[in-house]
């Protein structure tokens, strides 16, 4: 049990530092030389760099992305996340939110593994 109580902190920390804090460096710490993302946006991606790169796009895209944990489950070396994430298009101006599950496999203390669902995102009115 304490196992999974500390991959999950290890979730929430890594959401905390790679989307809040806009850390994209942290990919190199957190996920294993080997990670396989099944669902990275252009498909299948090896290694930190993928994502490194994916969520500097997202910095850029919107610059106050921020996530929040709704749920969080763990169960042997996995973790699932539901999630609301919300920012403003730095291109339109307007607000937006778009949902998500994400499943995590961790080994050796890093992340090995991803497979993420996500909603369209919507314009919501502040």
């Amino acid at each position: 049990m304490q196992q999974q109580e500390q991959n999950k902190t290890f979730i929430r920390n890594h959401f905390e530092e790679f989307v809040n804090r806009q850390n994209s460096a942290i990919a190199y710490q957190n996920f294993a030389p080997n990670f396989l993302d099944h669902d990275e946006p252009y498909g299948e991606a090896i290694g930190a760099e993928p994502a490194k790169q994916m969520m500097e796009a997202t910095y850029v895209k919107y610059p106050d992305i921020h996530v929040t944990i709704e749920d969080i489950i763990a169960e042997d070396d996995k973790v699932m996340v539901r999630n609301t994430w919300r920012a403003t298009d730095s291109s339109t101006g307007k607000k937006i939110e778009f949902k998500g599950f994400v499943l995590w496999r961790l080994a050796n203390g890093k992340i090995a593994e991803r497979w993420a669902t996500l909603t369209p995102p919507k314009e919501i009115t502040p």
